[in-house]
């Protein structure tokens, strides 16, 4: 909005027409150049001099490769070549710059005619791997059953990940507003939850940068920007700044954030099937920087949350669309004649409720009106019926407010304020029409959302409002929303009806070919999106080309490899690191896949026990030949079957022989992907053994050799007990009252966390530090505690000595277990050996507190 605008009306339409990828300013925390394709400094900002050693307006006609050494400057040129190949930002980690060891991430991407560099300074030192929070945290996620509990864990796990004092998970509603379905807040902050915002406070051009862009930091929203400055010839070109990580933030903008009193903020953009779904909104109420290395790991995690939001919705559809399949062949089964829809309405319409829930359905068929339920009167659906006359005739009308489309339906909006017509013939048009009765809904908007109209500090501008107290209104006249998974079962519905109406009134054989290509053509994109998610799933776990950003790198370990690891070293720890069962690995790799089938994989000879070194490998190879069973060999379909024969020969050495029999007949592809090398190279590289792999007619066979030194006995099945007693088989133990978790690594904490409120402790506190732990010991009192021995560069002795001051019973957490200089240090102190489970910490604190009250 500028001053061209001052004799236009001010409302919220001046906010839309905000150019802000065009604001040619850039956030203080970074400084940008952009070059021209011959490598010429164009444009810098202002901040070069002090952030880079290189004034602005000095290096503007300048080569870049004249600023930075050989080295840095072969570097920079390898990420342009990556651009060349669609890469959207290429992203560089801790590059030393200078000489004199100052260190920088650094964003390079395209905007046309120019590349820009932007450069932020690194404000952590030393090796870091911020990437390895963020499997854990997804598969926290994973274990979620519905959008609302992933979405509070979402919340939960980001505000640990950033140290933000606020994180909403915001979802867009149909009507474009807000919804804030999830939120993890510091103590004292006024919730946000279940707050709706106006589509008005997110335009349509920010939509679209969400939508390019998808993470955005603003550090300190009272920090000055700097302006972009450009040589002589280049004055007046305005650079596109959509994809900047350091773009500057729109006045208006600002302004809204220092009304809800936001310091600083980060917005990350939550895609499906390529809509914005939602946002994830971090706000604090001081400046607050996440750097260039923690906001990729924040935005691999939003990636990975959008791909398990949408795997949950699309197992909704894919219910909601097998359920319409069933109503299909229902219905065709049962029309046989020109009256059959009429005379079987009612039949009709019980099995059409059972796929889409409604108050009431009417049927238009042979100039008759049916109805049954909640409905309009037959002289009010003549009007009705003018009405749906001049909407489209090739797909359904869905709308959850009638009102807004057919004036007249006020009369009726309290019998059916909502419609979902389904269109059964071509002309005169027939329909089946389900109604949805009004809803009455009280709508708690974070103020007013009408923004009353006055200008601001920024000139002609709406200004944005002053208050985000929750204010209140009814919508009326409106129904409960029809789902997107509805829409498309009754789309479904409309074509199986459609067929009938042709074959009864004996249309050409042509005609009823189209309809059912139609059909097919719908079945079709259901199958093409099933494939897309899996396809989106499938491309975390492939193997990424030369020269990608290190998200896109992260992504390979996100897969079933990684789940492979995970369950094997489950079952080492549960044997506490000793040699573990390999018929168990076997098992546990085949329920991932055919857990209801497990008698299609037949173990034969003895069970052996694996050293660590050897389980994780052969936990690796196992899952790459169960992965290739399951996809493309004897498990793919309900025929095959594998074989594996377990032997030790005369050395000791433990010989497996796998055999698929009965499945598809496999060849061996032309190249070596990564799973085949995983199965012909682990074993000979890591454990000196022997590998052969080969695809026979019968299916695919494989031999291995481990040698002796990595095979042991095999341990003693321990026998299955029930998890709702103690270990010595006395009634369920039960925790109460507040507890206090010391722990520096933020998933152990959060698992403990978790563990502790399902024992029964009413609040749960965690610290990272002894310097936080007794901060929260002083302001507030605990009844129990867990302290991790070993907090980084400090131990927890302090927070120990202090609780037992207190009289506050606790327990030790350490990976080393009992060792003499911990029971030195903590003199009586009970220990818990790491890794901890549910049923290790009960039986802990139940040792503890009976000792403490015997």
């Amino acid at each position: 909005m500028t001053d061209s605008l001052a004799d236009a009306p001010v409302d919220l339409s001046n906010c839309e027409k905000e150019q802000i990828q065009f604001l040619g300013h850039v956030q203080p925390y970074g400084c940008l150049i952009a070059v021209s394709r011959d490598w010429m400094v164009r444009h810098a900002s202002a901040n070069t001099g002090e952030m880079l050693g290189h004034e602005a307006q000095a290096m503007i006609g300048t080569s870049l490769a004249d600023l930075f050494p050989r080295d840095v400057t072969h570097d920079l040129r390898g990420r342009l070549q990556m651009l060349g190949h669609g890469a959207g930002a290429a992203r560089i980690y801790g590059i030393d710059l200078f000489e004199d060891g100052r260190a920088f991430d650094v964003s390079v991407h395209l905007s046309e005619p120019h590349y820009l560099f932007e450069f932020e300074p690194k404000t952590e030192g030393g090796p870091r791997d911020e990437m390895s929070l963020v499997q854990p945290l997804v598969a926290r996620l994973r274990r979620q059953p519905d959008i609302g509990r992933m979405a509070r864990e979402a919340a939960r796990a980001m505000k640990a990940l950033t140290g933000f004092d606020r994180v909403m998970i915001y979802q867009f509603q149909r009507d474009d507003s807000g919804k804030v379905i999830a939120e993890s807040a510091a103590p004292g902050l006024t919730p946000f939850l279940g707050l709706r915002f106006p589509a008005s406070d997110i335009p349509p051009q920010a939509r679209a940068l969400y939508m390019r862009n998808p993470i955005r930091l603003i550090r300190d929203v009272d920090a000055p920007p700097q302006p972009i400055l450009s040589a002589p010839e280049a004055e007046g070109e305005r650079i596109d700044l959509s994809h900047s990580v350091t773009r500057a933030v729109s006045p208006i903008h600002l302004e809204y954030l220092r009304n809800m009193g936001v310091a600083a903020s980060m917005s990350v953009s939550i895609l499906r099937d390529g809509k914005l779904w939602g946002l994830i909104a971090c706000h604090h109420g001081t400046p607050h920087y996440l750097d260039y290395e923690k906001r990729s790991a924040v935005e691999l995690f939003t990636q990975l949350l959008s791909y398990e939001i949408a795997a949950l919705e699309n197992e909704t559809e894919r219910a909601q669309a097998a359920k319409a399949r069933v109503l299909h062949t229902s219905l065709l089964a049962r029309m046989t004649d020109s009256t059959a829809i009429a005379d079987n309405f009612k039949k009709i319409a019980e099995e059409i409720g059972e796929v889409i829930p409604f108050d009431g359905i009417a049927i238009w068929i042979n100039d008759r009106y049916h109805a049954i339920g909640a409905t309009p009167t037959g002289e009010e659906f003549a009007g009705l019926l003018r009405h749906l006359h001049s909407t489209h005739a090739g797909h359904v009308e869905a709308t959850d407010r009638l009102i807004d489309r057919y004036p007249a339906a006020e009369s009726f909006a309290n019998r059916a304020a909502g419609i979902l017509a389904l269109p059964v013939s071509r002309g005169p048009r027939d329909y089946i029409v389900l109604f949805r009765r009004e809803q009455v809904e009280e709508v708690t908007w974070a103020g007013d959302p009408a923004k009353p109209v006055s200008t601001g500090p920024n000139g002609l501008r709406l200004t944005p409002r002053k208050s985000f107290e929750a204010w209140t209104e009814t919508v009326r006249h409106q129904s409960a929303p029809w789902t997107d998974s509805e829409i498309a079962a009754a789309e479904t519905l409309r074509i199986t009806l459609l067929e009938v109406v042709l074959k009864i009134a004996d249309d050409s054989i042509a005609e009823r070919k189209r309809a059912q290509e139609r059909q097919e053509l719908l079945i079709a994109e259901l199958n093409h999106r099933v494939r897309n998610i899996l396809n989106l799933i499938r491309s975390l776990v492939s193997q990424s080309r030369s020269g990608v950003t290190s998200v896109e790198e992260y992504s390979r370990l996100v897969d079933g490899r990684i789940d492979a690891l995970a369950r094997a070293h489950d079952q080492l720890t549960g044997s506490d690191w000793e040699a573990a069962s390999l018929k168990t690995l076997i098992e546990t790799e085949i329920d991932a896949f055919i857990a209801a089938q497990r008698d299609r994989v037949r173990i034969t000879g003895p069970d052996v026990g694996l050293t660590p070194e050897a389980f994780s490998t052969l936990a690796l190879v196992l899952h790459e030949l169960v992965t290739n069973a399951a996809k493309y060999g004897a498990l793919k379909d309900g025929h095959g079957w594998v074989e594996v024969g377990l032997s030790r020969d005369a050395q000791g050495d433990l010989r497996i022989e796998w055999r698929e029999r009965g499945g598809a007949t496999l060849r061996a592809s032309k190249g070596r992907g990564f799973g085949t090398t995983v199965i012909e190279r682990s074993i000979p590289f890591e454990l000196g053994g022997e590998a052969e792999l080969r695809f026979a007619l019968t299916g695919a066979e494989a031999r291995f050799r481990i040698p002796a030194r990595f095979v042991a006995t095999a341990p003693e099945a321990a026998p299955a007990r029930d998890d709702a007693t103690t270990d010595d088989g006395e009634a369920p133990f039960t925790l109460e009252g507040k507890a206090l978790v010391v722990e520096d690594n933020m998933i152990i904490a959060m698992d403990a966390s978790d563990i502790l409120s399902e024992l029964g402790c009413a609040a749960v506190s965690m610290a990272n530090g002894v310097g936080e732990a007794l901060r929260l010991i002083e302001a507030e009192h605990f009844d129990l505690a867990l302290l991790d021995v070993n907090l980084g560069n400090e131990t927890s002795l302090p927070v120990a000595e202090t609780l037992r001051a207190r009289g506050v019973p606790f327990l030790l957490a350490t990976g080393y277990g009992a060792t003499e200089d911990i029971t030195a240090a903590y003199p009586d102190a009970p220990t818990l050996k790491k890794p901890y489970t549910k049923r290790s910490m009960r039986a802990g604190f139940m040792a503890l507190l009976r000792d403490e009250n015997g």
